[in-house]
């Protein structure tokens, strides 16, 4: 059935773009003095030229329409509802608009630009200021999202929507937008086969992304920085984590990434630089971690005991306060080989480039502090540092079972 409909649109608007036309709207002489008019009068394949203005009206899109803004017009929405809706509409173009001041609720989900069962649409460099949701797609599938600027002025989670929502759908793609100021920088539910790529998301009051639910994404050459508590990937499978770095994402409790029963996934070449926690796991199993970079966190990984089954292979853990913390005496699975590490102080008789000793990455001093953190009080006394003087001349005092067999004596590029 749907491929059948998915024909009759495409040779419904093959027939209408043979007649397409152009509108353009502006205050005075043009075709129209309002946008919602000339969207009213076109016809499917038409394209409409906003001229820059200011319009403070609330569209409605429901046929498949180039809107195209020059000079950034100013769409307002007075604060009040939804400033743009699009509806069960394939293959619509916005750009080039400033989409600013939806109202806002506890109940709905207002937002600058709302897309809702619509599809094969391009939203692309525009401007959406103090909106409760910036974009919000649901039941969308093959959009693309690019170069949009989303500034937010959230003030507390409850109060704030995500800069850019994604729910229930499928084949989006996510890419060079800036988000700031917004409860959560992107947010994917139930996300399929999409993909979010060289973003930046900064100082959003909870997560740069929140990850639930979504299968088969990828995310890659983002930057995550300053926000309330990193990203959060949740409830997924078949993840691909490439080359993305998160930082400064620091307070009591922040983590550059936690991960939560996440499985048969993939981080490679990724920067955890500054973080409270570079990673937090939790129940996530049979995942890749290679050539990643953990560098001056507190903590390079904190692997729960739920985890299992994972691989850490040439990473770099670089001056971190520990590099890694369990709360666990048990390994499950867990294989560290071939990573560096910067406290290691083994060395390489045979000179193959990896340490003849095996490296313990828990140490005795952060196994006492996962299990009282109140120790934490004394991490650069002279009590921990005896602690770490004793572990360094009788390993054996480490209860935990887990070792980097062959230690990498350079760090991995």
């Amino acid at each position: 059935m749907l491929i059948v409909l998915t024909f009759f649109f495409m040779l419904t608007l093959f027939t209408f773009n043979s007649y397409a036309k152009e509108i353009i709207v502006c205050k005075k002489g043009c075709d129209s003095n309002t946008i919602q008019y000339a969207i009213d009068v076109s016809m499917p394949g038409d394209k409409i030229i906003v001229k820059k203005d200011v319009y403070k009206e609330h569209l409605i899109i429901d046929k498949p329409v180039t809107l195209i803004g020059e000079n950034f017009p100013v769409i307002d929405g007075e604060f009040k509802g939804q400033v743009i809706i699009v509806n069960n509409t394939f293959g619509f173009k916005i750009s080039g608009f400033k989409i600013q001041n939806s109202g806002m609720s506890y109940v709905d989900d207002l937002a600058g630009l709302r897309v809702e069962n619509s599809g094969n649409c391009e939203i692309s460099n525009n401007i959406l200021i103090n909106n409760f949701f910036a974009l919000y797609l649901a039941n969308a599938y093959n959009c693309k999202l690019i170069g949009n600027k989303i500034l937010g002025n959230a003030k507390t989670e409850g109060s704030s929507g995500n800069g850019i929502h994604i729910w229930n759908s499928k084949n989006i793609y996510i890419y060079n937008n800036y988000v700031r100021g917004h409860r959560d920088g992107i947010y994917f539910e139930f996300v399929l086969n999409s993909k979010i790529e060289n973003n930046l998301s900064e100082k959003n009051l909870r997560y740069g992304l929140h990850f639930m639910y979504s299968d088969s994404d990828e995310y890659l050459n983002n930057i995550f920085q300053k926000n309330g508590a990193g990203i959060a990937v949740m409830y997924s499978k078949n993840i691909k984590m490439y080359k993305n770095k998160y930082i400064y994402n620091s307070g009591p409790a922040n983590y550059g990434l936690l991960l939560k029963e996440i499985v048969n996934s993939e981080l490679k070449d990724n920067l955890f630089y500054k973080n409270t926690f570079g990673i937090y796991m939790e129940d996530s199993n049979r995942t890749l971690f290679e050539n990643n970079t953990f560098r001056e966190n507190g903590i390079g990984i904190k692997l729960l005991a739920n985890c299992e089954n994972n691989i850490f292979r040439k990473n770099n853990f670089i001056n971190n306060i520990f590099d890694v913390t369990t709360n666990s005496r048990q390994n499950y699975g867990n294989l560290f080989t071939e990573n560096y590490w910067s406290n290691y102080r083994g060395f390489d008789l045979n000179k193959d480039g990896y340490g003849d000793i095996p490296y313990k990455p828990v140490t005795l001093s952060s196994y006492l502090f996962e299990k009282y953190p109140l120790l934490f009080i004394l991490l650069k006394s002279f009590f921990i540092y005896l602690i770490d003087l004793a572990e360094s001349q009788i390993p054996t005092l480490t209860p935990i079972d887990m070792k980097d067999q062959k230690p990498s004596l350079k760090v991995w590029r």
